[in-house]
């Protein structure tokens, strides 16, 4: 999977409701949504050290990179371990 963008970030706000397309902050609302959001589509969960460092879209950008990155890389480990 290739890394996620500013505007994957944005597309997963954006079923929030209205927001502005400039706004950098996320609200405690977004993030919940947001977490909803990256739980359904990726299947992922962000630890509480993940989270707490998600304050804006660029946050958001950085952190869901790295979970996914992360959990691709487990689950490398977990098939081979299997295999």
């Amino acid at each position: 999977m290739s890394e996620l963008t500013r505007a994957d970030v944005l597309e997963l706000l954006a079923g929030l409701g209205d927001r502005e397309v400039d706004a950098e902050r996320i609200d405690s609302m977004e993030l919940a949504w947001f977490v909803h959001q990256v739980e359904q589509r990726f299947g992922v969960e962000f630890d509480d050290t993940r989270l707490d460092r998600i304050r804006t879209v660029t946050d958001a950008v950085a952190v869901l990179n790295e979970t996914l990155r992360v959990a691709g890389e487990n689950e490398t480990l977990r098939v081979a371990a299997d295999g």
